[in-house]
């Protein structure tokens, strides 16, 4: 089955993301297919690879980390970047601490944050995304020899008008009986600053007791650790296990992870 999938409309994730799906949009698409009229349901969204791939009409996509989020809502206005983005390491400090500066001032849900975290996370290393404990962005200047910018994201607005987006933690969203649910948590690995407060074991725990309620279709993937494996089994779901290609982590190791597609009720 071929993995290299073209985006519907030209649309590519806009963002790069530890752990993002694309690969896995193969293997998504026939689960899909048959419930495409419901609402997808992404309580833990990250940079919008298996959305954008799936492209449901109705979407409700969350995540904890409100910078991405603000992002995301600006692309819904069809952001137009006017900020200086050079692949350059004076100017990438620069600009750090004048986003840290908006997140301290309270500012951080403003075009130019927005403007700012994505400039950010195409310059930084490794495309990571972290934060301290005081909720500063810390990601150092990254190794790139070309990067290509995009400036204008109005063929975006259309796409993301039917797709609600929210910050908050996955088990506040509000849910339909018959959305169609894809959790896609950080893997089960040491690194898990993907915001100031981590993802942990008792999350990975709660996230799957969260899930088990949904009476409707719900698939979940994560890293297959032996304890993830048994939490999953445990809980009802059917299991069936790839190669993750990884892409990017937080040390550059290429080397692939195995990957579980956990399902239920479908």
């Amino acid at each position: 089955m071929k993995t290299n999938l073209t985006y519907v409309y030209g649309l590519k994730p806009p963002l790069k993301w530890a752990g993002g799906k694309r690969w896995l949009l193969p293997h998504l698409l026939p689960l899909w297919e048959s419930h495409s009229s419901k609402r997808l349901i992404e309580p833990l969204c990250g940079g919008l690879a298996v959305t954008l791939g799936l492209m449901p009409t109705r979407a409700l996509l969350n995540d904890v980390d409100p910078h991405l989020i603000n992002f995301f809502n600006w692309l819904r206005k069809g952001l137009q970047i006017e900020l200086a983005m050079e692949n350059d390491e004076t100017l990438y400090y620069s600009h750090r601490n004048r986003f840290n500066d908006l997140i301290r001032a309270g500012k951080d849900s403003t075009k130019e944050a927005a403007e700012l975290f994505y400039y950010l996370n195409r310059t930084g290393f490794n495309g990571l995304c972290r934060f301290n404990q005081k909720g500063e962005f810390n990601v150092p200047f990254g190794s790139y020899k070309k990067i290509n910018y995009i400036r204008d994201y109005e063929p975006y607005k259309a796409v993301f008008s039917g797709w609600q987006f929210s910050c908050g933690d996955f088990d506040l969203l509000e849910l339909d009986e018959d959305d169609f649910i894809y959790a896609d948590p950080p893997y089960d690995v040491e690194f898990t600053s993907y915001s100031k407060d981590g993802f942990a074991w008792d999350d990975q725990v709660r996230l799957v007791k969260w899930l088990i309620k949904h009476p409707g279709p719900v698939v979940l993937s994560n890293q297959a650790t032996e304890r993830i494996i048994e939490l999953y089994l445990e809980n009802g779901f059917t299991l069936k296990y790839y190669d993750a290609p990884r892409r990017i982590s937080c040390n550059g190791d290429r080397t692939p992870a195995k990957e579980v597609l956990a399902t239920r009720g479908l």
